[in-house]
């Protein structure tokens, strides 16, 4: 038993204008609550792809520390073999393995052609070098060449006498050297 408020002037003049009825309310609540559940759902899906390409991200991310940490302690690795490979007494090592022997005072030519020093051969090795000198390759072992031709040869020096020996180089293997820290 309610009653309606009799409503006066102005707004009296503006309750004319709209339709009788509660009809109006309830047809222009229902786009707005239409427009509110579209806004929310696709609020929710937005939020939901987005939140998967960040997942997607974070782990293609850590795929990519894991490789960059792999590759690094691969060079951290390779460094280390340089560094092995080219200490002095690595090197001094593996010259040896290759009939290199240390080399002695040098002596210099000045410009007018006057020596200064002395001049000496190097010491011979203990061993038959491992590799032999291009000359001892070329050199003939006696009797005539393959071209049928001889150069002359040089009258050989006591450090070139010794290369130029016709005995072949050994065929043992050699071992690889081991890589520190592994």
């Amino acid at each position: 038993m309610s009653r309606k408020p009799e409503l006066k002037g102005r707004a009296a003049r503006l309750a004319q204008l709209l339709p009788p009825g509660g009809a109006r309310g309830q047809a222009a609540r229902a786009p707005f609550v239409l427009l509110v559940v579209v806004l929310l759902g696709g609020g929710l899906i937005g939020l939901l792809v987005l939140n998967s390409a960040l997942s997607e991200g974070s782990f293609q991310l850590d795929d990519l520390k894991q490789r960059t940490k792999e590759l690094t302690d691969e060079e951290q690795a390779l460094q280390r073999d340089i560094d092995a490979y080219s200490a002095p007494r690595a090197l001094q090592r593996r010259a040896r393995e290759l009939g290199m022997v240390p080399g002695v005072d040098p002596a210099f030519l000045a410009p007018d052609g006057s020596v200064k020093g002395s001049p000496s051969p190097a010491p011979t090795a203990a061993s038959a070098p491992l590799v032999l000198a291009p000359e001892a390759l070329t050199a003939p072992t006696g009797g005539a060449s393959a071209a049928g031709t001889e150069p002359p040869d040089p009258a050989p020096t006591p450090s070139t006498a010794a290369t130029t020996a016709a005995t072949p180089a050994p065929t043992a293997t050699t071992t690889p050297t081991p890589t520190p820290g592994r």
